[in-house]
């Protein structure tokens, strides 16, 4: 859906990164984390940044992105992606009743920007409630026909590719 409006695959996982939750990001770190080169980064960063939906700022002589709130079209964009995520209700329903939830990251091909129909998530917490997982998962599936698939880590590793939606 989303990939058939936004024909760049660079600017679909910004998109989805910066308008899934409060995320921020700086060009090296983006390009790391989409395995995608620098300069393509670099002009959808640019690009978005001129559209006004994306603002930077410096910390120190590194510039950071993050989605602009002040944007006529940031809720709808917001709204757009939690669709195309189908995760809105999910992520926060596992926030709340999960246990203690650091992070949450999506993963595979909804990372990517592709609606394979598969949901890949990882959450990072210690003590979650395994039991409700099962619940809301298969909850997902009757609401949004999406799988779920989810794995638990109770430390993060630094090294997951993906789409941080919950935790800094």
């Amino acid at each position: 859906m989303l990939e058939s409006l936004v024909t760049s695959k660079t600017r679909v996982k910004l998109l989805l990164k910066f308008f899934s939750h409060k995320n921020s990001g700086y060009l090296r770190s983006l390009a790391k984390e989409f395995d995608e080169s620098t300069n393509s980064v670099r002009v959808e960063l640019n690009r978005l940044t001129e559209a006004g939906l994306l603002v930077s700022e410096e910390e120190g002589k590194t510039k950071v992105y993050k989605a602009n709130d002040k944007h006529p079209f940031f809720t709808e964009i917001k709204n757009m992606v939690s669709k195309f995520l189908g995760l809105d209700d999910l992520m926060e329903r596992i926030v709340k009743r999960m246990g203690d939830v650091e992070k949450a990251y999506i993963i595979g091909d909804y990372a990517q920007g592709i609606d394979s129909g598969t949901v890949e998530m990882i959450l990072i917490g210690k003590n979650l409630d395994q039991e409700y997982l099962e619940f809301i998962k298969s909850k997902t599936f009757e609401k949004v026909n999406r799988m779920v698939q989810v794995s638990i880590l109770e430390e993060d590793p630094g090294t997951i590719s993906g789409i941080l939606v919950f935790g800094a």
